[in-house]
């Protein structure tokens, strides 16, 4: 894509990271990959504004890419917008612009932050955080389209999930059971219903225990490596959170679990925002981390893509504001 330009000099080394292997784990789920060689891109991808958070989807043969955006001339991350990048072949990329914005949410006033598209019913749910006038704090909101570059709207008209959170990702498992996933101090879930915007039960977590999530070193209030950023998929039996480790700077880990994360001892409850019941989690987890170099080349072998067939992200941002990088 042109024009280009000189790097940014912020550098989202995590996000670069987990984009990467969002990637790699999404083609290893894939039956067969879309792809018949193999494929170098141009890095960074995209050379003419800034972009942040990337969270790609597999559609009808094609990568689609969402993004946000950071604004030129800021050193404070100013991003009022979301962005969509699509291929079919993982060189030549397509800018499809913005078909949302912080301006899409009546409720919301500012930052476009990392959020994550599904594709489900036959439409696009985008989950994404952003601040909540009312609160001033953090909130995860939900938007939906009948085409995976937009145009985009407001599914709901008020927050999914409120109390400062941020970092969605949404994980459907093979019962047709969709989960939402968020956080930073801690690691949150809940089942969404079948209309993707609305969810049953009460925010639930999942302990985060040293021996499932490794641990870290010299924060007292943080014993595991776990940070923020989680992406969630399942392969050969086993269920994967892959997430931003450590700060800072972070580097990418994941665990492993052979059920669920939502059954077992009870998970702590608490309130993000409304709701009766709770769900539990038992899952034994297994720590990991992940060396990725900032260069790779994928092949792919050939096949056909499996139609709304989603890439696992791992990717950070927090629930906690402070905690804010860049890719």
């Amino acid at each position: 894509m042109t024009p280009a330009r000189p790097r940014p000099t912020r550098t989202r080394l995590a996000r670069a990271v987990a984009w990467a292997a969002s990637l790699l784990l999404a083609f290893a789920l894939a039956p067969a990959a879309v792809f018949p060689t193999e494929a170098k891109a141009d890095n960074p991808i995209v050379q003419h504004i800034y972009t942040a958070d990337p969270a790609p989807l597999v559609y009808d043969g094609r990568v689609y890419l969402y993004t946000g955006h950071d604004e030129d001339n800021s050193t404070n991350y100013t991003m009022k917008e979301w962005r969509v990048w699509s291929t079919a072949d993982m060189v030549n990329w397509t800018d499809h612009g913005s078909p949302l914005s912080v301006a899409s949410f009546s409720w919301a006033s500012a930052n476009a932050w990392a959020g994550q598209v599904v594709s489900r019913n036959g439409k696009f749910y985008w989950y994404v955080p952003t601040t909540e006038r009312a609160t001033g704090r953090m909130a995860i909101g939900v938007a939906v389209s009948d085409s995976p570059t937009g145009p985009f709207r407001d599914a709901l008209g008020h927050p999914l999930v409120g109390n400062g959170e941020i970092d969605p990702t949404v994980f459907i498992d093979d019962d047709g059971q969709a989960y939402l996933y968020w956080g930073n101090p801690n690691l949150w879930y809940v089942r969404l219903n079948p209309d993707m915007i609305s969810y049953s039960g009460s925010p639930a977590k999942i302990p985060l225990t040293t021996a499932g999530f490794g641990t870290r070193t010299g924060d007292p209030n943080r014993p595991t490596l776990f940070e923020e950023g989680p992406w969630v998929y399942k392969r050969g039996g086993l269920y994967y959170i892959v997430y931003a480790a450590k700060c800072c700077s972070e580097f990418i880990a994941y665990s492993t679990a052979p059920v669920r994360p939502d059954r077992g001892p009870t998970a702590e409850r608490s309130c993000p925002r409304r709701a009766p019941a709770s769900p539990t989690t038992r899952a034994s987890w297994t720590s990991k981390t992940v060396p990725i170099s900032s260069t790779t080349t994928a092949r792919f072998r050939a096949g056909a893509a499996t139609p709304a067939r989603s890439l696992w992200r791992s990717s950070p941002t927090s629930p906690t504001a402070p905690s804010r990088r860049s890719t």
